[in-house]
C-alpha cells in the first residue's frame, strides 16, 4: 500500500466490467455467438478485454458491416444479464464512498452500462460511456471526461481498473491507479500504483471531503 498510503484523492473513477460487475459469462456468450454467426474463430477474441466493441470488430472482422455487428453484439449482451453480479467488495466500496465524487467510466454503450449496473444492484450517479467520448480506452478521453463531469482535476483522481488498456488510459489522463486481478494477472497490471485481488481487499474512507484507500484488516 506504500504507493497510495499517504495520498488522498478528490474523486474515484471506476471501470465497470471486471472491476465493479462480473459480466464475464454474458460477454463470452454474446461474442462467441456473434463470431459463430460470421465464421470468425472465437479464439481471435482473446486479449481485447476493456477495448471498445467497435475496435474489436474492426480488428477481428474488418470486412463485416461494422454498424450491424455492433448493434447485434450490444443486443446480445443487453439481453443476457441474468448472471451479472457485483464483484466482491464493490457494494461496500460504493457505500463507503457515499458523498464523495464518484463516476463509472466504461467502454460499454450507455444502455448496456446502465443495464449491467442495475442487474448488479449498483447505484452511481455519473456514468461515462463510449457514447460520450470520441476515443475509447486506451486513449485517456474517458477518464478525462469523468473527471470533468465531477469537476476535478484528473491528476487528483483514483482510477479503479482491471484491464491493461484501462491502466494505459488512466495513466495518460494523469490518474493514480488501483488495479484488481479479476480478469488480468498482476504482471499484466504492473503499471498500476497498487494491485489487489478485488475491492474486498481495501477500504475507502472519506475524510474532510477527500478519499483515502487503505488495506482491509482481517
Amino acid at each position: 500500500m506504500d504507493s497510495l498510503a499517504d495520498r488522498t484523492f478528490a474523486a474515484v473513477l471506476f471501470d465497470n466490467d471486471g472491476t465493479l460487475v462480473d459480466s464475464t459469462g454474458s460477454v463470452t456468450r454474446s461474442w462467441v455467438t456473434w463470431a459463430q454467426e460470421h465464421d470468425v474463430d472465437p479464439r481471435r477474441l482473446v486479449g481485447f478485454h476493456g477495448v471498445p466493441a467497435a475496435s474489436i470488430i474492426a480488428a477481428v472482422a474488418p470486412d463485416v458491416d461494422a454498424a450491424a455487428a455492433f448493434a447485434r453484439i450490444e443486443q446480445l449482451e443487453t439481453d443476457d444479464v441474468g448472471d451479472v453480479v457485483a464483484l466482491p467488495g464493490v457494494l461496500d466500496a460504493v457505500d463507503d464512498l457515499a458523498g464523495a465524487p464518484v463516476a463509472v467510466v466504461t467502454s460499454a454503450t450507455r444502455g448496456l452500462a446502465h443495464v449491467r449496473l442495475a442487474a448488479a444492484g449498483i447505484a452511481v450517479d455519473e456514468v461515462v460511456t463510449i457514447d460520450d467520448v470520441q476515443r475509447g480506452k486506451p486513449a485517456p478521453d474517458p477518464f478525462v471526461e469523468g473527471a470533468r463531469r465531477l469537476g476535478v482535476d484528473p491528476a487528483d483522481c483514483l482510477v479503479c481498473e482491471d484491464a491493461p488498456s484501462g491502466i494505459v488510459a488512466a495513466r495518460a489522463a494523469g490518474c493514480a491507479v488501483l488495479a484488481v486481478t479479476t480478469t488480468s494477472t498482476a504482471e499484466e497490471l504492473g503499471d498500476a500504483d497498487l494491485v489487489v485481488s478485488s475491492l474486498a481487499d481495501v477500504v475507502f474512507e472519506v475524510v474532510d471531503g477527500r478519499v483515502r484507500v487503505r488495506p482491509r484488516q482481517p
